[in-house]
């Protein structure tokens, strides 16, 4: 990403690395305007001495009047370094009397307002090598970035903040000249490409299956040479498509390699399921503790497919896990699914899943126990990370480990079965990280689409009836009659117009639910979330969708997202359930302003050196150049060949059908009384109808 050298971005540059500083005490008693908050993370900062305001206009309107720059401070509840800096600097009465006087204080939640987080994360990007969280921004009363940076111990802090007031006092013109070059610079990156070429061949296609291949680290997975690796599944999910599209078995393969090691190192909750966010090493084994959301949805989708291919029981027995962690502690009694959990816990990062050598000799005192619960888990004396503690990790090869241990692999199983039991007993007595309550919407039909995913892969009723209980809820709570959406679930109350993320991932669950249910309803529900979505954030122009809807938000720029990130692209998702949905209700409208979209940004994947950042486009792009199998399944025994069906990993297929033809054309005259019956269709031409599924595989493979 091409750097601008502004003068004002590189003020007290020297300071971003920094991340030591002195901690004081002091507290806001009666509360700021945070107090009244749903999100935790703002209520986090509610006590303050920081006269804290959540964005909005009163917020604006306050630093006009009183003529005060801005302090936009964005951060999220389970971010390390923001739980840091909020002790050291935003719980301390001379860091308050400084922001107070000189400033107007916001704080942002990003996970509530991603769109604010992207206009100050992009001007980070414009001008600084190092950019995250905290994020905290100098900006003009009307929000205009003057300069942004990330932690700062408490004296650096203030050093920052009086500097600005200075420059605010003899420059203000310099100031705002900057502002305003910097909010040009943001418009244009919002921009992204506006030519609409051709959607990228298939052949193309293939060669860039084997350059991304070719990047992935051929001992450990993951990005090649990463000193920190993230599990990137739509990466790998796309990966896994190289060998059923192209042949290609080198793909499959580094994807089932990265997920190898995801599953069995660090990064992995041996004790109680889930998976942290990232890894500080490039061999899976360190993570970096919190827990989030979308990460369980994203790598128990990823979970599903390898299953569908391999039938390995360790894939399986992963999503169980997870899914169970996630029933147990992310889910809400009304249906909904919780945020993340905090690395930290007793203000220390890792304290609730890191052991010492000792604890273990304490809690198994049995020697053969013992021996095998250190040599499985790779615990040590000295201890594989800091302070003597042991992030528990696995070594891929099980059978080795048996052989050292001089077990059969069932009596491995059934001592670990005893030392997980022993080891989940005594963490539960530990005082747990503290967890983000509040519900998303965009983070929970991500969450329902990877339910749907593992009952297709398991078989597993419970995950189809969580996926429905979630999806309900949503339909109940937070889609309103003519299809907006709220972002936000907390306290019984939905808030925050919703993004395209939320748009995209509502459609994407509800076309996935009709598909495992063949009840129209959802894609009714599907429909009216798509035709609000284009009318509220469709460019006609660029032919493609915006991040935030055509509401006055007041920001400096609206965003089309073409990159994958945390989530896949939300434009991408938009475009591909548009596909899909217009497919199945024979709207070509949806399908043309879906491919339009992505004619639009294979124009930027042509052009990019890292194509593996638009993974779940290149996903619709095989869609697309494969055309897709419409499986229409009919018959009183529809339920079972659906079920036998899915079960195979078959990324270009989109199913339809039930007992009776219902009002889907390509339904009409599908339905035999007294057979159950299998049309295998391409561009709604369908073959004759088969009577098992071995036979309808066996048409399509031919085709």
């Amino acid at each position: 990403m091409k750097k601008y050298s502004l003068h004002l971005f590189s003020i007290c540059f020297f300071i971003f690395s920094c991340k030591t500083g002195n901690q004081t005490n002091g507290t806001g008693s009666d509360g700021n305007h945070l107090i009244h908050e749903s999100s935790p993370y703002l209520l986090q900062h509610a006590h303050n001495p920081v006269d804290w305001y959540p964005w909005g206009d009163e917020a604006l309107k306050k630093a006009q009047n009183d003529n005060k720059l801005l302090i936009i401070s964005i951060g999220y509840s389970s971010c390390h370094w923001c739980h840091v800096m909020e002790k050291e600097c935003f719980s301390d009465t001379a860091v308050a009397k400084v922001m107070n006087d000189l400033f107007v204080s916001i704080k942002v939640d990003r996970e509530e307002r991603p769109d604010i987080d992207d206009i100050y994360m992009t001007a980070c990007q414009l001008t600084n090598e190092s950019c995250g969280w905290p994020l905290n921004v100098v900006a003009l009363p009307d929000g205009k970035p003057i300069w942004v940076g990330t932690y700062f111990p408490k004296d650096q802090w203030i050093a920052v903040l009086k500097k600005f007031n200075e420059l605010k006092k003899e420059n203000p013109g310099e100031l705002e000249k900057n502002a305003n070059q910097v909010s040009e610079y943001i418009k244009e990156m919002h921009k992204g490409d506006n030519v609409i070429g051709n959607i990228i061949s298939r052949d193309e296609l293939g060669k860039i299956t084997s350059q991304i291949a070719g990047r992935i680290d051929p001992v450990y997975g993951g990005k090649l040479a990463a000193s920190q690796k993230f599990p990137s599944t739509e990466i790998f999910d796309f990966l896994l498509q190289g060998q059923y599209y192209y042949n290609n078995n080198d793909a499959s393969k580094a994807a089932f390699l990265t997920l190898d090691n995801i599953i069995y190192g660090g990064i992995y909750d041996h004790i109680e399921g889930g998976f942290a966010r990232y890894t500080v090493d490039n061999k899976w084994r360190i993570p970096h503790f919190e827990k989030m959301l979308y990460d369980q949805a994203g790598i128990v989708s990823l979970l599903s497919n390898a299953y569908k291919i391999t039938s390995k029981e360790v894939y399986k027995n992963r999503i169980i896990e997870t899914l169970k962690f996630i029933d147990l502690k992310m889910s809400d009694k009304e249906g909904g699914f919780y945020a993340s959990f905090d690395a930290d816990s007793e203000g220390e990062e890792g304290k609730y899943y890191a052991w010492k050598s000792q604890e273990i000799d304490q809690l198994i005192p049995d020697p053969i126990l013992n021996k095998t619960a250190k040599t499985y888990y790779n615990v040590v004396q000295k201890g594989n990370w800091e302070k003597e503690k042991n992030v528990l990790y696995v070594d891929r090869n099980i059978e080795k480990t048996a052989k050292a241990l001089h077990v059969d692999l069932k009596k491995l199983s059934e001592q670990l079965i005893q030392i997980n039991t022993i080891l989940k007993n005594a963490r539960d007595k530990r005082i747990p990280p503290t967890r983000d309550d509040k519900i998303l919407t965009s983070w929970n039909t991500y969450m329902s689409k990877a339910y749907i995913d593992a009952f297709t892969a398991t078989g597993e009723k419970q995950f189809l009836d969580r996926a429905r209980k979630n999806l309900d809820f949503i339909a109940s709570k937070v889609i309103q009659k003519d299809g907006l959406l709220f972002r936000n679930y907390k306290n019984g109350k939905a808030s925050i117009n919703g993004f395209l993320d939320d748009y995209a991932f509502s459609v994407q669950a509800l076309i996935a639910l009709y598909q495992v249910s063949f009840e129209e309803k959802y894609l009714n529900s599907a429909k009216l979330i798509s035709d609000y979505a284009i009318k509220h954030f469709f460019d006609t122009n660029t032919q493609t969708f915006y991040f935030s809807d055509d509401s006055n938000s007041k920001l400096i720029s609206r965003k089309i997202e073409t990159l994958d990130n945390n989530l896949p692209a939300s434009t991408a998702v938009m475009s591909q359930s548009l596909y899909i949905l217009g497919d199945l209700l024979y709207n070509e409208d949806y399908k043309t302003k879906a491919k339009n979209s992505l004619a639009r940004v294979c124009t930027e994947i042509n052009r990019s050196q890292s194509p593996e950042f638009y993974a779940s486009w290149l996903k619709f792009a095989n869609l697309v150049q494969k055309t897709p199998y419409e499986i229409a399944i009919t018959g009183d025994n529809f339920e079972v060949l659906r079920s036998e069906m899915q079960k195979n990993y078959l990324p270009d297929a989109i199913y339809l059908g039930g007992k009776s033809e219902g009002k889907l054309e390509l339904l009409k005259g599908k339905v035999q009384p007294g057979n159950s019956l299998i049309f295998v269709c391409k561009e709604k031409v369908c073959e004759l109808p088969q009577k098992t599924v071995a036979e309808a595989l066996k048409g399509m493979r031919k085709s």
